[in-house]
């Protein structure tokens, strides 16, 4: 299956000119074959916490989702997009899941949340990763710094995820979560891992891009420069299997000892 991951500098609160981009972008990956696209971390409404707060008209939320299903269905492809989730306890980060027709087959709210800004603006969710079938493959989302724990990912391949798509925003100066941390994660937790990171300058904080896709033998099957691109890979998850035999990681893991350590 060929995977499309949009690495593009989002507009804050620019949401026309965003799902504007997501729409060439789902056109563009289509007609390149690809049957998924990834899209990063609140790309529709921009990465600005702060800005989200005391400034998104929150009444639009409905619609931008309206429009991300009828890009997937108008493209025939599915799309993963993150939005801010508004709840009586807080606002959460999301990302959601939809079918080449544009009916959500999965929704994720973002476990671990990164520096003041998220922690002032966003609560934490507490479900673990998403898990879902598409397409005759086992998928899985997260966010972000949720794939920086190993805990989260392997949770991920505990429930038989095959592909684990990440929406994220992540800094300058944080490029080897993309170019080591993530193909590392990959490798150890025997799955595939596309990331896909914002590039440019929001309201005044920098991206890293360097979006990737990583094999499940920890190999970097493309990876983004610093400034828009759309990335793609074709993910062949036939070869797991013997992935899995080559070094059994998952099949060997101890994990009642591990238990009782941390108990000790």
């Amino acid at each position: 299956m060929r995977i499309a991951v949009l690495q593009d500098e989002a507009e804050v609160l620019g949401i026309e000119r965003n799902l504007d981009a997501i729409d060439r972008a789902a056109q563009s990956a289509s007609e390149n074959g690809a049957k998924i696209l990834l899209t990063s971390e609140l790309f529709a409404v921009g990465y600005a916490p702060y800005v989200l707060r005391d400034s998104l008209d929150v009444t639009l939320l409905p619609a931008v989702r309206q429009r991300l299903s009828q890009i997937a269905a108008e493209h025939s492809i599915a799309l993963v997009y993150s939005l801010p989730e508004i709840t009586e306890n807080g606002w959460l980060i999301t990302s959601t899941f939809l079918d080449e027709r544009g009916v959500k087959l999965a929704h994720y709210q973002k476990v671990q949340l990164f520096g003041a800004e998220e922690h002032e603006v966003f609560i934490a969710g507490t479900n673990p990763p998403a898990t879902f079938e598409y397409a005759g493959m086992t998928m899985g989302m997260v966010i972000c710094f949720d794939v920086e724990f190993p805990e989260i990912v392997r949770e991920a391949a505990r429930r038989s995820v095959q592909l684990l798509l990440v929406p994220t925003a992540m800094g300058r100066g944080y490029e080897q979560v993309c170019t080591r941390l993530v193909p590392t994660r990959a490798m150890e937790s025997q799955l595939f891992i596309a990331y896909a990171n914002h590039s440019g300058t929001e309201a005044g904080f920098e991206l890293a891009g360097t979006s990737v896709i990583a094999g499940a033998d920890g190999e970097i099957l493309a990876q983004a420069g610093s400034c828009t691109e759309l990335l793609t890979a074709d993910i062949d998850v036939s070869t797991l299997e013997q992935i899995k035999s080559e070094v059994p990681y998952l099949a060997e893991a101890r994990r009642d000892l591990y238990a009782q350590w941390q108990s000790k």
